[in-house]
Formats: C-alpha cells, sequence, structure tokens
C-alpha cells in the first residue's frame, strides 16, 4: 500500500463542508488504486487569524511545504474585510503560494452536458466547451510593489504591474505542454496595445512558442477576450495569461458552466501542488448544508492527475460528478426546476458520489 501525506486547509464560511466532501471522495477513490492518505487539517484564512492573529502562521506554511499537497477550501468574509492587509485571509492565500512557487494556475472550463441548460447563455452557444485557462499566479500586480500616499489635498496609491522573461517562459512552457495534449491550441491573452507589461508577455511567449511549432498560438487583447469568451466560448483550447487578467477571465468563464461552484484549480510549481475551488467561502450559506461541493471534489481530481499520478483515479471522480448530474441531483446554485432535477443539499451529493464510487470498486 502506497501512503501519500496531504495538507487540508478547510479555511473558512463553506469551506470546511465542501473540503470534507472533497477528502472523503479522494480517499474512497485512492484507496480504490493502492493508495493511503495521511491528511493533516490546518487552520487557515479568517480562522487562524481569530486563533493566533495572522491569517497563516510559519508552522502551517512549514507543514504545507514538508507534504507539498495541499487541499484548500476557500476564505474570507466581511468579518475580516476591514483587518489591515497583511492580515486579511487573503494575504494568507497569496503568501501560500508564493512559499509554495506555485506559478501556473490550470482552471478547467468544462461545460458538463447535464448542465448546458444551467448557464443563463445559449446552450447551442455553450455545449461542447472545453477550455483550460493557465493563470500566472505569483507574479504580476498581485505581487508588485504598492505604494499609497496620504500626502497632501489629493491622496493616492498605486499597485506595480511586474513580468519578467523568466516568468513569462515558465508559465508559456506549461501552456504548450497542455496544449500537446488537447487540440494543440495556445491563445495567449494580454493588453500590449496599452501596456508595457504586456507587450514583453507577448514577445516571450512568442519566443517559447518556436520551441513547439506544432502548436498553433494566437494572440488576443484582454478586452476582446473578455467578449469573446461569451460570444464563442468553443474557439478556445487553451488560453495562457497573467495573474490579473487570469483572475477575471477564468471567474467570468464560470458563467459558461452554470455556476462558480462548478469550478475546479490546480495550482503547480516545483513539484509542489495547491487544490481548491474557485469559488469563495460564501459567509452568507455557511452552515446551512446547500453548498455546491462539486468544484472541491474536481479539485480532488485534479490533486489525483497532477501530483499522486493517479489518473485513472482522477477520471474515476470526474465520471461520478457527471452521473451525479446526470440523475439530477441539483445544489441551490445550479437548481432551475428543469424536468427531472431535484434540489438537493450537500451531504446528499456526498452520499451519492461515494456510492458511485463504491460501486465501482465492487464491479
Amino acid at each position: 500500500m502506497r501512503k501519500e501525506k496531504i495538507t487540508v486547509l478547510p479555511g473558512d464560511g463553506i469551506g470546511p463542508e465542501v473540503t470534507k466532501v472533497a477528502t472523503d471522495v479522494l480517499a474512497a477513490v485512492c484507496s480504490r488504486y493502492n493508495v493511503e492518505l495521511e491528511t493533516t487539517e490546518l487552520p487557515f484564512g479568517g480562522i487562524s487569524y481569530d486563533e493566533y492573529g495572522e491569517p497563516v502562521t510559519e508552522a502551517v506554511l512549514d507543514e504545507c511545504k514538508k507534504n507539498k499537497f495541499v487541499l484548500l477550501g476557500a476564505v474570507g468574509g466581511q468579518k475580516w474585510d476591514d483587518l489591515p492587509t497583511d492580515k486579511r485571509p487573503e494575504a494568507a492565500l497569496l503568501k501560500l503560494r508564493k512559499e509554495l512557487g506555485v506559478y501556473a494556475n490550470l482552471r478547467p472550463i468544462i461545460v458538463w452536458p447535464a448542465l448546458a441548460d444551467a448557464s443563463t447563455l445559449k446552450k447551442d452557444v455553450i455545449s461542447g466547451t472545453d477550455i483550460l485557462i493557465l493563470r500566472e499566479l505569483t507574479g504580476g500586480i498581485y505581487f508588485g510593489d504598492r505604494v499609497v500616499s496620504e500626502d497632501g489635498e489629493n491622496p493616492f496609491s498605486a499597485d506595480t504591474m511586474k513580468y519578467s522573461r523568466s516568468e513569462i517562459h515558465r508559465i508559456a512552457r506549461k501552456a504548450f505542454e497542455a496544449a500537446r495534449l488537447r487540440d494543440k491550441q495556445v491563445c495567449s491573452v494580454d493588453k500590449a496595445n496599452v501596456l508595457e507589461s504586456s507587450r514583453m508577455w507577448r514577445k516571450s511567449v512568442i519566443e517559447i512558442s518556436e520551441e513547439y511549432p506544432d502548436v498553433e498560438l494566437t494572440h488576443m487583447l484582454v478586452d476582446n477576450c473578455a467578449m469573446q469568451l461569451i460570444r464563442n466560448p468553443k474557439q478556445f483550447d487553451v488560453m495562457v495569461t497573467g495573474n490579473l487578467f487570469g483572475d477575471i477571465l477564468s471567474d467570468e468563464a464560470a458563467m459558461l458552466t452554470g455556476s462558480i461552484g462548478m469550478l475546479p484549480s490546480a495550482s503547480l510549481g516545483d513539484g509542489n501542488g495547491l487544490y481548491e475551488p474557485v469559488h469563495g467561502s460564501a459567509p452568507d450559506i455557511a452552515g446551512q448544508g446547500v453548498a455546491n461541493p462539486l468544484a472541491a471534489v474536481a479539485s480532488a481530481a485534479l490533486l489525483c492527475r497532477y501530483s499522486l499520478n493517479l489518473e485513472e483515479a482522477a477520471r474515476d471522480i470526474e465520471a461520478a460528478i457527471q452521473t451525479v448530474l446526470e440523475e439530477g441531483y441539483r445544489t441551490p446554485d445550479l437548481y432551475n426546476d428543469e424536468p427531472g432535477t431535484t434540489k438537493t443539499g450537500t451531504q446528499e451529493i456526498a452520499d451519492r458520489l461515494l456510492e458511485i464510487i463504491s460501486e465501482k470498486a465492487t464491479v
């Protein structure tokens, strides 16, 4: 029996609820492939601040780096919005990404056939959409120099968007490697008509493209890309972009799938992996048993694929998600009174996922 260690950071709001479902499913499917998981659950985000006065402690960071693989719920909430920037839960997330060196954020945008009617967009527009967005995660404006000036009659603040050639090269390589396993198309998104950092971005991506002559490279300005994602999402295969643009575009793309509660993510780099649903902590529904756990569960599937090298386990989880959706199970964020669907809670989804995995194990 192979053993693997994973650090679990449930976080705030609905984080603990969806993360429990993900870890239960992960443990169940891994056991089928003779992998025993040892999980260490630690406080992170707002809950950590409440207990320790810091959104993440050095001890927690050390544990994450030691175990290398991290499954995260969600952090933040209005309770902590007025804290100083370095004490807010979101600061912990940025610090964790930086400490782990996970520079490549992979966000699959898949329209499940059973949810083609859940989006506010027309079914014929979104059906068949399968996009992989690669977002550079440890550089750009979120990690640039910041200035806040209260002097004089006209206070100002500034955030710096900075990218180096090497930062762009490494995320571009990830994009081209991913495209080789898909439809061999990469669309690089920038704002090269205005920003110097984007001109560096475009030039550097072109340099890496020369190493991948079998992959088609196109470029698109970010504002046009935002429009094209809604107009014709199926034109995209692999999209690669910077931290800020990737954050915004991937959240926009979430609505193609019917709910941001359906989007998983994997953040990779230097042998480490950070896996988390794209959605927030949703404190308004925390504890009500109605949170959609499928993005967290799909993130667990990505953990199997990219860190545990268990491709079949990843596919088993994704197949279980598809079955649950085809059977009509819908948490409130997905439910629209469509015939054949039933409004269900978090635990009902969890129970059915585990049943499906168990049924497959006994075949």
